[in-house]
């Protein structure tokens, strides 16, 4: 085999692309377990993530693998994807976010998409949530709703509902002429 041959084997051999056994997500770095193309395994490979990025894809996900220097001993993988779960459709210039399970943040052209894929949508861990903008809801509205909250809705029933004394003695006072409206 000539140099030329040599080289060019060495070059072929930097990247490969593989399908996900494993991969496990304990350590600093996750590391995969992976059967390139030609059949070859090749366990506990570093997998290299984005910085403030992070994802365990199932097993069947494809990976690029990259062998620095030719070396087949020492690989990582630089892009794990899953084409069974990928968001389809996005106009040119949008970009999401996704798991498997249908949940999802879009960047569209038109505004931030979120979606919950049918599960709830978690706040955690912030003194409070600042909206600076109208906002809408299709649903019900809740304050304290881990205690004795109250939604929305039954609070304008018991506005609209209320009696008291007038100026604290005498009779009732009628209802509230002006109706809280939902």
């Amino acid at each position: 085999m000539g140099l030329f041959d040599v080289m060019q084997q060495q070059i072929l051999g930097l990247i490969e692309r593989a399908v996900v056994s494993s991969l496990d997500a304990s350590g600093k770095c996750q590391s995969a377990d992976v059967a390139l193309i030609a059949g070859e395994q090749k366990g506990g490979i570093e997998h290299i993530e984005p910085y403030g990025f992070t994802a365990r894809a199932h097993a069947g996900a494809e990976a690029i693998v990259l062998f620095p220097d030719g070396d087949r001993s020492h690989a990582v993988t630089l892009a794990v994807s899953d084409r069974r779960y990928r968001l389809k459709g996005l106009k040119s210039g949008e970009v999401a976010l996704y798991d498997d399970r249908g949940q999802s943040v879009t960047l569209t052209r038109e505004g931030i998409v979120v979606n919950g894929g049918g599960m709830p949508l978690i706040f955690r861990n912030a003194p409070k949530a600042r909206f600076e903008m109208d906002i809408e809801a299709t649903g019900q509205i809740t304050d304290r709703c881990d205690g004795d909250g109250l939604s929305m809705a039954a609070m304008r029933v018991a506005y609209n509902g209320h009696q008291h004394r007038e100026n604290g003695q005498g009779s009732n006072t009628d209802q509230p002429n002006q109706k809280m409206e939902g």
